[in-house]
């Protein structure tokens, strides 16, 4: 199933008081969809799903449904390391509407390949949404197989991966060895184009907060044949995708936001704001 090219995983915006603030996801997300988001991860990792209560990503989604009508697909990012509870969200979401959810790989638990699987497995039994997968190794400690993404993938809603293991000769595998109709998607911005070479469908983005044009740009030259074009787009683009990450995600993108004049606020503790000099480079990148 292909989502779109261009997928924005999208900032959770707080108010000064650290409370999500509605007014300002409506407004966040009417700037995404102007500057070409195909497709939304609502309250996933870089919308800071770790500090999220239940029943505030379950309003997010609503919002979202809401405020997106149908324009452009919604992914409820409804993963976690508690398989059963993991169900409960997913069902909760399935009720406000949302295309499809993101599971990410269960982290700190560590599961083998065969508790991945069954972990997978039972999520998506359990719903008649549309499944994709995240693969982020570096994040959660656990890394999944291309013979486990292959057998998942088989199952009959589990229809994408956001893949962010960076190894190329692996997601190659994966595009070879599942269904055409099975996308996967790349989960860093700086491979969007190297994985677009190999055959990914596109990009789970935050770039595309701040860059959304450019990508779009750069993602619809490729596809038009013009690969030089796409490629100079790329090494253009490289140095802001890079900025974006010189601090755990997504305290940068939230200041690069604020930058540009779209406040999101702050992010939750344990995460911390850039300090000035990282906001002085931020500034230098992106202007």
């Amino acid at each position: 199933m292909n989502f779109g090219k261009l997928l924005t995983a999208m900032v959770t915006p707080f108010d000064k008081e650290g409370q999500m603030d509605m007014l300002k996801v409506e407004q966040l997300i009417e700037h995404l969809i102007t500057h070409q988001t195909e497709g939304l991860i609502v309250a996933g990792t870089t919308g800071e799903s770790p500090t999220l209560k239940k029943k505030e990503k379950v309003a997010l989604f609503e919002k979202a449904v809401s405020v997106v009508n149908g324009r452009i697909p919604i992914i409820a990012g409804t993963g976690s390391n508690n398989t059963n509870e993991t169900i409960e969200l997913t069902k909760q979401a399935e009720a406000t509407g949302v295309d499809g959810i993101l599971l990410v790989t269960p982290y700190y638990n560590k599961p083998n390949q065969a508790g991945l699987y069954e972990h997978f497995k039972t999520i998506a039994d359990a719903t008649n949404l549309p499944v994709m997968l995240y693969n982020i190794p570096g994040r959660t400690m656990v890394h999944m197989t291309v013979e486990t993404i292959v057998a998942l993938s088989e199952i009959d809603n589990i229809v994408s991966i956001k893949e962010s293991s960076g190894n190329l000769d692996a997601i190659s595998q994966i595009i070879e060895q599942t269904s055409d109709d099975f996308s996967v998607y790349s989960g860093d911005d700086s491979l969007t184009l190297p994985l677009k070479s190999i055959g990914a469908n596109g990009v789970v983005s935050v770039s595309s907060h701040i860059i959304g044009d450019e990508m779009k740009q750069m993602l619809d030259h490729f596809d038009n044949g013009n690969v030089v074009e796409a490629a100079k787009i790329h090494r253009t683009l490289l140095p802001i995708m890079r900025g974006l990450f010189m601090a755990p995600s997504p305290a940068p993108v939230k200041a690069a936001l604020r930058l540009k004049g779209i406040d999101t606020g702050n992010v939750r503790l344990p995460l911390v704001n850039l300090s000035e000099i990282e906001e002085h480079i931020l500034r230098e990148l992106i202007n």
